[in-house]
C-alpha cells in the first residue's frame, strides 16, 4: 500500500495537553514569582545568569524558560532566552502594561479549588448557594480581586469610557456597580471632565475603589456607595449606570430584576453599560468569551455568559429601547449599551 493511502490514526496530543494544562497556568505563577521576565528584560540572558538575578537554582530554571519557550512567552537561540513580543509587554514588571498581578487571583487557591469539584456543579448545574464566594460580602477574595486584576482592565476600561454617551454642557452623575479597584468609573472621569462617580461594591472592596481615585486626583469628583446593588437605594437621577463584569455572575430573572433597578434610576435617555464575556449565538466562539461560561459553571449557582439576542432580550425587557453592542480592542470583552426609553 502506498503509504500517502495509509489511513491516518487519532493521536491522544489533546487529550495530554488538556490534563496537563495546571503545568502551563504553574509555570506562569513561578515565572512570575521569581520574575523571571523582567531578569531577562534587564539584560540576564542565559540560565546562570537568570538564576543569579531571580535568585533560584540554575537547574530550575533553565528547565522552566525551556517550557516557557515552548508555550510560546519566550524564544531561545543557542543558549539565550529573550522576550516575545508579548511578554515584554505584559510580563516584564518595568512595563506600564504589567499585568503579572493578575495571577494572584486568576491562579489563587480559592481559584482552583472550584474546579476540584466541576463534575458536582456540572450534576447540579452550578456551584451550591452555600459553597460561592462570590456571592459572600465578606469574603476577602473580592478585595485581592480589586488589587491584583486593575492593570488587567486598564485598556476596557478607557475603551468603555470612549463609547460611553454623557450629556454635554452640564455635570453628569454616573454609578459604577461592582466598581471594584473602581478603574471603569474612574476611567469615565478622567475621559469626560464634568461626570461625577458614585462607585458602589460591598464595604470592604469599594474602599479599593476610593483609594484609587484619590490616587487619580478624582476626590471632588468621586463618592463611594457601600452595599449590595440589589438591596441598597441607588439614589436616582443618573446619567449612565456601569455594570462591568457583573452581569455573568447570575440568571436571566436575576439579572432583569437588576436592569428594571437601573432603568428606574436613570434620566430620560440615559444608559446603562455593560461590559462583558458576551460569544456568539452557537456559545462555543469566540473561545475566550463562550468559554468563560465553565468559569460561572464552577464558581456561582446560576452564572453564565449572554449572546448579543439575550442581552437585547434582558434589556428591552426591563425599560430600555435602543441596545447596541461596541468592540473593544484588544479585548475579549464586549460593551453592550442600552438606552433608557424616554
Amino acid at each position: 500500500m502506498n503509504t500517502a493511502e495509509m489511513p491516518s490514526h487519532p493521536k491522544p496530543d489533546n487529550f495530554f495537553e488538556t490534563v496537563h494544562a495546571f503545568q502551563r497556568s504553574a509555570a506562569m505563577k513561578a515565572a512570575i514569582e521569581l520574575d523571571v521576565f523582567t531578569a531577562i528584560a534587564d539584560g540576564a540572558t542565559d540560565a546562570t545568569s537568570i538564576a543569579q538575578r531571580c535568585k533560584a537554582a540554575e537547574r530550575g530554571i533553565r528547565i522552566l524558560c525551556d517550557y516557557l519557550v515552548i508555550l510560546g512567552f519566550l524564544k531561545k537561540n543557542a543558549s539565550e532566552y529573550t522576550l516575545t513580543e508579548e511578554s515584554q509587554f505584559f510580563l516584564n514588571r518595568r512595563s506600564p502594561a504589567y499585568i503579572g498581578s493578575a495571577v494572584e487571583f486568576l491562579i489563587s487557591p480559592r481559584a482552583l479549588e472550584i474546579f476540584h469539584t466541576l463534575t458536582t456543579s456540572v450534576r447540579n448545574g452550578g456551584l451550591p448557594l452555600e459553597h460561592s464566594p462570590s456571592l459572600d460580602p465578606e469574603n476577602e477574595m473580592w478585595v485581592t480581586f480589586a488589587r491584583a486584576m486593575m492593570p488587567l482592565m486598564y485598556p476596557a476600561a478607557r475603551a468603555m469610557a470612549e463609547h460611553l454617551p454623557l450629556p454635554a454642557g452640564r455635570d453628569a452623575r454616573v454609578l459604577d456597580i461592582a466598581a471594584s479597584h473602581g478603574l471603569w468609573g474612574i476611567s469615565v472621569a478622567q475621559r469626560h471632565p464634568n461626570a461625577h462617580i458614585v462607585a458602589l461594591d460591598w464595604k470592604n472592596v469599594v474602599e479599593v475603589a476610593r483609594e484609587n481615585a484619590a490616587k487619580a486626583g478624582l476626590d471632588g469628583r468621586h463618592t463611594t456607595l457601600p452595599g449590595d446593588a440589589f438591596e441598597i437605594d441607588f439614589g436616582g437621577d443618573y446619567d449612565a449606570i456601569l455594570l462591568p463584569n457583573f452581569i455573568h455572575h447570575f440568571d436571566i430573572p436575576t439579572n432583569e430584576k437588576l436592569l428594571v433597578k437601573c432603568a428606574r434610576n436613570l434620566r430620560p435617555g440615559g444608559h446603562v453599560a455593560i461590559v462583558d464575556f458576551v460569544p456568539n449565538d452557537d456559545r462555543v466562539s469566540p473561545p475566550t468569551a463562550a468559554g468563560f461560561a465553565m468559569t460561572m459553571l464552577a464558581g456561582t449557582p446560576a452564572g453564565d455568559v449572554y449572546t448579543f439576542t439575550e442581552y437585547e432580550g434582558m434589556l428591552k425587557r426591563s425599560g430600555f429601547a435602543r441596545v447596541e453592542a461596541r468592540a473593544l480592542a484588544g479585548m475579549p470583552q464586549t460593551l453592550i449599551l442600552g438606552r433608557k426609553t424616554a
